[in-house]
């Protein structure tokens, strides 16, 4: 039986209940507008200037500051138990480290044991972090084998426990990965379903295979990772989880998108009509791969990871580039992460480097100092790849991811021209590197507002362990299931109007009753002629004719299906190819040329013992 959850009751202070932002400009995804916001008990209650609020309500100059929705991270693994360790960044310190950046609610990842059901996967998971999240949470869950009974627990998270997204992996082999048949079964019940399905994607088999040929070759370092699994991988394993989630019409959300080539698929289906959707993580936009292949080992394990950094260095720009023009739509952290004793297991074999990296922190600066700050993107498109467009994909929009009368009151208070260097020694992470050490960002949170109360104050964090709670994702969000429905109403075969389709069944009914009239005139004749009702007719009563012409003596007849020719005449049409088999002679299957036209020569085609006369 599982374990309840422990519901952990959330009490704001009394200071806390009241807060006005002015003077900010509040940026959402679709504009910028100079107003107010006036927040009570966790709420945006009023919007505007020359608000009337009550007395002893805290006030913030937000002068020269943009206002925005706090940042939803999408993608996080904390206390993950994986390749023989645990992720160092628990729930506590991961989303004390996400208010610290800027972001107020975090999606993390149920992945089962072995031999853990989906729902004891999830319990566990509510369990650890109920009592420790310093913000809101959601959960997706991964589906790392297929079964009746899985696809029974998919409806019960669904029905149940306010889950409304699955995670398939095409990677890991003989440890989470799914093949292209389980693929389409599992694709096929998230749709029935109403929910996202979500993919990990790189080819599983090209990977193991390309392993083993590494290690077997002597290729142990860092380098062997991304070797192993290079960016055509995953962009074939990209394109086939497109096609398939196409083909059942449930949409896909693709997670860590990490090269060009997969993000131009993703944005090619796009535009061919799929719904689709792309994450990119804060390391891709932020460094590129070049370290695992590096003289120093040790910083090249750091930064391994799947899929992998790509060590060409045009890649970050590609993928902010894609962000800015909706190639890709969400941005999140992938954060995984495990100290550097920890990477140290695979010293001397690539394959036993844990997997992941840090972001969950510098997600926000990253993306801000990449994308807005490097001149690619506006304020209003950083508002919807790093909280709006995951709002409305997982149905919490507008309850999160907008600055409007009613939502959330999770808000960040952005100064766009502070800097900052990103540093292991001065981040709030648990893990002891930073895959961005040394990097300086423009454009910082300066106060951070979750449900309501200031946990990042004038760049003080306060953040509070167990302030956050789980928040349900319902299915069919809109945002996501319009597109569906519309794909949906499209026909499917020839349109044709009512009188077309009478006229086209009368012409059909006729042709059926010729067709049967005929049958029993034949049957009828049958009868007649050979005296019985048996398929097999009697054998004719007068021998048959021949028809094979007379020919004179001068004739020499050579094997041909089209008939004999005189001597020194050639039939152009002729072949040594028959499929008479009412021959009294056998025929011969070549003839040799002794005297081929034009004379012998050496060597030549004619002068072969085993052509034939052509």
């Amino acid at each position: 039986m599982s374990t309840p959850v422990k519901k952990v009751p959330i009490h704001l202070q009394s200071s806390q209940n009241r807060l006005l932002v002015k003077n900010g400009k509040v940026v959402n995804e679709d504009g910028m507008v100079d107003t107010d916001v006036y927040i009570e008990d966790g709420i945006i209650k009023q919007l505007g200037r020359n608000l009337i609020i009550p007395g002893g309500t805290r006030t913030i100059d937000a002068r020269g500051k943009y206002v925005m929705p706090g940042g939803i991270d999408p993608h996080t693994h904390f206390e993950f138990e994986f390749m023989g360790t645990k992720s160092v960044d628990d729930f506590y310190q991961g989303t004390k480290a996400a208010v610290a950046g800027g972001t107020t609610m975090i999606m993390d990842f149920v992945i089962p044991r072995k031999d853990e059901s989906l729902l004891e996967a999830y319990e566990r998971y509510r369990a650890n972090a109920d009592e420790k999240v310093c913000c809101d949470y959601g959960l997706h869950v991964a589906v790392t084998s297929w079964s009746p009974k899985i696809k029974e627990e998919m409806a019960t998270l669904v029905q149940e426990h306010g889950v409304n997204s699955f995670k398939m992996f095409m990677a890991y082999k003989d440890l989470f990965m799914l093949h292209d048949q389980e693929l389409i079964e599992a694709f096929t019940a998230c749709k029935n379903l109403g929910c996202v399905a979500m993919v990990h994607a790189e080819n599983g088999d090209i990977i193991a295979a390309n392993a083993k040929k590494l290690l077997d070759a002597g290729v142990t370092g860092p380098e062997g990772h991304e070797m192993s699994r290079p960016e055509e991988v995953e962009a074939e394993a990209t394109n086939r989880a497109c096609v398939i989630a196409n083909q059942v019409n449930c949409p896909l959300y693709v997670s860590s998108v990490m090269s060009k080539s997969a993000a131009d698929v993703i944005s090619a289906k796009r535009g061919d009509g799929y719904v689709l959707f792309g994450e990119s993580i804060a390391a891709s936009v932020g460094i590129d791969g070049s370290a695992q292949y590096g003289n120093d080992m040790n910083k090249g394990r750091l930064c391994i990871m799947s899929p992998p950094l790509r060590p060409d260095p045009t890649t970050p720009i590609d993928l902010i580039e894609k962000l800015s023009q909706d190639g890709l739509q969400c941005t999140g952290s992938d954060n995984c992460t495990f100290n550097a004793d920890q990477k140290a297991l695979g010293k001397n074999d690539f394959t036993k480097i844990p997997n992941g990296v840090n972001g969950v922190e510098d997600r926000m600066s990253i993306v801000w100092d990449k994308g807005v700050h490097a001149g690619i993107m506006s304020p209003t498109r950083f508002v919807a790849v790093t909280s709006t467009n995951t709002a409305k994909i997982f149905n919490l929009y507008p309850r999160k991811g907008v600055i409007a009368v009613g939502s959330d009151a999770d808000v960040v208070i952005w100064d766009p021209n502070r800097k900052r260097v990103i540093s292991a020694d001065t981040h709030v992470q648990a893990v002891d590197f930073n895959i961005f050490e040394g990097m300086e960002v423009t454009g910082v949170p300066e106060y951070v507002i979750v449900n309501g109360r200031v946990c990042v104050d004038d760049c003080d964090l306060k953040a509070v362990h167990g302030y956050g709670k789980f928040i349900e994702t319902p299915v069919y969000p809109p945002y996501v299931y319009d597109q569906i429905e519309e794909r949906e109403k499209r026909p499917r075969g020839v349109a044709r109007t009512a009188a077309e389709m009478k006229k086209y069944a009368d012409e059909d009914a006729a042709l059926a009753q010729s067709r049967e009239a005929a049958k029993a005139a034949a049957r009828i004749q049958q009868i007649q002629t050979n005296g019985t009702n048996h398929d097999t007719p009697r054998k004719p009563k007068f021998a048959p004719i021949s028809c094979t012409p007379t020919l004179p003596d001068s004739a020499v007849v050579t094997p041909s299906a089209k008939g004999p020719r005189l001597e020194g005449q050639r039939n152009l049409q002729d072949s040594t190819f028959s499929i008479s088999e009412d021959v009294d002679e056998a025929r011969r299957a070549c003839i040799r040329v002794n005297n081929p036209p034009g004379g012998r020569s050496a060597g030549g085609f004619w002068n072969s013992e085993s052509n034939t006369h052509p």
